[in-house]
């Protein structure tokens, strides 16, 4: 049973169609969001398609490959087990689901990816991937959580291809190893990493939200240890973060037991900071006795900083923010989507559902959309890119400007 399907209509020669089934059925709600894809997309080549599938069809994730593989033959099929589906501009938190995204590509060359590491005196070796890329180069990635080191993956990526950008999301559904699965071709894994690389007249332009708004004023950051940060202006950290909490309404205080967070200034070289320019951390603890704060990254001497709060009115106005700067930065407007949002996200955080796909449908129309609920979303923040959490992590589809 389709509940949602759309396509691109436009006169781009790339095309776009998906379609989501709530069907627990897994032979049939494959059968039917493939057929109807193959419909809107007509006689055209499937050079790229996404699925994505809540964790009731883990169990015969191979049905849906096979199916995929046998309606479509696309050339890169890359798809996982979510925690939740997203599908035109419905978001499935916990019903049974499968969504399908794909793409006509013409002249666009995909390359399909597989991970396979070792440690190796503490780092990471990729191997089977391309030595070089070029730097307009798009990765779409989708990773197991219990078995790929991502934040050491995406330092592996900035070394090998710096100006390349990541986009995608940690796959879920499961809760322990193997119970995780992910699609690429005909192959079904329960670990590592797929995904694709995109090269040539396709843009892909990406939205990446982190969902709070920048609170108090901006410090730098003058005494820190890996990440501990003992002195915010020459003052004790701890002791900031006081003031700014005590400055708050009341009602913003009850928000900031619960998330208040520290973002990090990418780009010191700009004299300006805004939306985006923040890399978003959580605070995970204090030291009283040396006045210090803990955050979940590394922070140095120099670096730029404001706290950060987060919370559904917060994070609902960043994506509408972030998604109509996109709009009047370019000409071409988004075909299509894929959304990468995070599982903290959706109805508990909103209090409704369908928020980040109801947010791209109102300012883009009803084009193809397709995503899942992560337990991590990949995607650039000031040219550098990183594992995030609590954020929608857009992948948007359309024509070069130029």
């Amino acid at each position: 049973m389709i509940t949602h399907s759309s396509r691109a209509t436009h006169n781009s020669t790339l095309q776009f169609a998906s379609a989501l089934s709530r069907s627990a059925d897994t032979e049939a709600a494959a059968r039917d969001v493939a057929d109807t894809v193959r419909r809107q997309i007509g006689e055209n080549s499937v050079d790229l398609a996404f699925a994505f599938f809540s964790a009731h069809h883990v169990p015969h994730a191979t049905v849906i490959s096979a199916m995929l593989q046998e309606t479509l033959q696309p050339e890169v099929c890359v798809g996982c087990s979510g925690e939740g589906v997203i599908g035109g501009s419905e978001e499935l938190e916990t019903a049974p689901a499968i969504t399908l995204w794909v793409a006509h590509l013409p002249q666009v060359h995909v390359t399909p990816l597989r991970l396979s590491f070792s440690d190796v005196r503490d780092q990471i070796q990729i191997t089977g991937w391309p030595e070089s890329t070029a730097a307009e180069s798009t990765f779409i990635l989708v990773a197991d959580p219990f078995t790929t080191p991502m934040r050491d993956v995406l330092s592996v990526m900035a070394d090998r291809y710096p100006q390349a950008k990541a986009i995608g999301g940690l796959a879920g559904g499961g809760h322990d190893v193997g119970a995780n699965r992910l699609l690429l071709n005909h192959e079904v894994f329960d670990g590592g990493l797929v995904g694709v690389r995109l090269d040539g007249p396709v843009s892909v332009r990406t939205v990446i939200s982190q969902g709070c708004r920048p609170i108090g004023d901006r410090f730098v950051v003058t005494k820190a240890e890996r990440n501990l940060v003992y002195e915010l202006g020459g003052k004790p950290a701890l002791q900031r973060l006081q003031d700014i909490f005590e400055s708050l309404g009341s009602a913003h205080r009850r928000d900031a037991h619960l998330a208040l967070h520290l973002g990090i200034v990418i780009d010191e070289h700009r004299n300006h900071f805004e939306r985006g320019d923040f890399l978003v951390r959580n605070l995970i603890g204090a030291d009283q006795q040396a006045g210090a704060i803990a955050i979940g990254d590394v922070v140095e001497e120099g670096q730029t900083v404001q706290f950060q709060l987060r919370d559904g009115i917060s994070a609902s106005e960043d994506l509408q923010v972030l998604l109509a700067k996109d709009r009047t930065m370019h000409r071409t407007p988004p075909l299509s989507a894929l959304l990468f949002s995070c599982c903290g996200r959706g109805q508990g955080l909103f209090g409704y559902p369908h928020h980040d796909s109801g947010a791209i449908h109102e300012r883009f129309g009803d084009i193809p959309v397709a995503g899942f609920f992560a337990q991590g979303e990949i995607g650039p923040v000031g040219g550098r890119n990183f594992l995030h959490g609590y954020t929608a992590s857009v992948a948007l589809f359309a024509d070069p400007d130029s």
